[in-house]
């Protein structure tokens, strides 16, 4: 199972293994047909016994009942000794998860691919650190960067709407797909900063409870693109719902939802200096998952870090400094004071550089901070 948000280069990636190893395999997407159902899959999974060594089934995640169709299958095949290798994608890794787990327990593997980092998009397509801070890491997104309003377009249009309407509201049925949609804008508008979920439903000017939005925050976050990030407090991370730090996986979502230029961008200090942090936490949260490391925040009083990484014991707070005005400028010092044991690190002025520090995943920066 190879899954992640949409637009990351998952059917790219398996399309280009599949070309190096040379295999006869049937490819098809759940995309292509409407509507898919298990009748569907079935057909294509029985073709695909006849004269093929791989199946590959793209949006697998469209077919209701998709999980028990392939136990199904992978049992019959395991039961008759053929040697089909089956590989899936999806695009909802919430409902991949629910149906990997009901399911499919034992029978597969899940290679899971985060939204493109720093280094990947300035190898692949020369983006630079600033382009990268402002446009983020969508590589089908990076050709149109010279033009920041097809970019813009394009990002809200083929990215953003694509997983609300096909991924999200797929996933559970949402009574208020509107009031889902005005939590995401201004989850983007707010990115970086803690916004209590009762303080949310007063931005949104909507009836509702804070229950509600909750849920629609982890829908957001399990589709990777907004989520919440919880108070470090300790051995415990504080419940994400009390007041979370709001975090879009891909600076990009943001900057094409609040419209943002490079230029603009750059000659506003404190806008910038946002932005950067945002691109710091989008990088934690993408990259912290693969090596077991937890991202929070921290505040206590009027001292605040940026975030908190930890795994197991190892503790690492980091602030990030751009030059901007900052209300809490001793929170490092606070912190470790309030838990000796921890270490701390600082991105961008006077520490180390925001280039260097996007270039290496959450779990480095730990081991070696120690």
């Amino acid at each position: 199972m190879v899954a992640g948000p949409r637009q990351v280069g998952k059917t790219t990636l398996v399309r280009q293994a599949l070309a190096e190893l040379g295999l006869p395999h049937r490819y098809v997407s759940a995309d292509d047909v409407f509507p898919p159902d298990a009748a569907w899959l079935r057909q294509q999974w029985q073709l695909a016994r006849l004269d093929t060594a791989v199946l590959v089934v793209d949006e697998v995640q469209r077919v209701p009942g998709w999980s028990d169709a392939v136990k199904a299958l992978w049992d019959e095949d395991t039961r008759d000794g053929r040697a089909l290798r089956v590989v899936l994608l999806g695009s909802a890794p919430l409902l991949i998860g629910r149906g990997l787990g009901d399911s499919l327990a034992g029978r597969f593997e899940r290679l899971r691919l985060p939204h493109w980092s720093f280094d990947e998009m300035r190898d692949a397509f020369g983006v630079s650190l600033e382009e990268f801070v402002c446009y983020g890491g969508y590589p089908g997104a990076a050709h149109l960067i010279c033009d920041p309003m097809r970019w813009s377009n394009y990002v809200r249009d083929a990215l953003i709407e694509a997983t609300v309407s096909r991924d999200v509201l797929q996933i559970d049925r949402i009574e208020r797909p509107a009031l889902l949609r005005r939590l995401f804008d201004l989850g983007c508008a707010y990115a970086g900063q803690e916004l209590s979920l009762n303080k949310i439903m007063g931005q949104l000017q909507d009836r509702g409870n804070t229950a509600t939005l909750a849920w629609y925050l982890e829908l957001l976050g399990a589709s990777g693109l907004l989520t919440g990030v919880g108070k470090f407090a300790g051995e415990a991370v504080r419940q994400r719902a009390a007041s979370p730090k709001l975090m879009v996986y891909n600076t990009a979502l943001r900057s094409a939802v609040l419209r943002q230029r490079l230029p603009e961008l750059r000659a506003d200090p404190e806008a910038w200096g946002r932005q950067v942090e945002v691109a710091v936490g989008a990088h934690l949260l993408n990259t912290a998952p693969a090596d077991g490391v937890d991202v929070t925040w921290w505040r206590e009083r009027n001292n605040e870090v940026d975030f908190v990484i930890a795994r197991g014991r190892s503790v690492l707070a980091i602030e990030v400094k751009t030059g901007r005005r900052r209300a809490h400028r001793n929170g490092l010092a606070a912190f470790q004071a309030a838990y000796p044991e921890t270490n701390t690190l600082v991105v961008g002025e006077g520490g180390l550089e925001l280039g260097r520090f996007l270039e290496r995943p959450a779990g480095h920066w730990l081991d070696v901070m120690r």
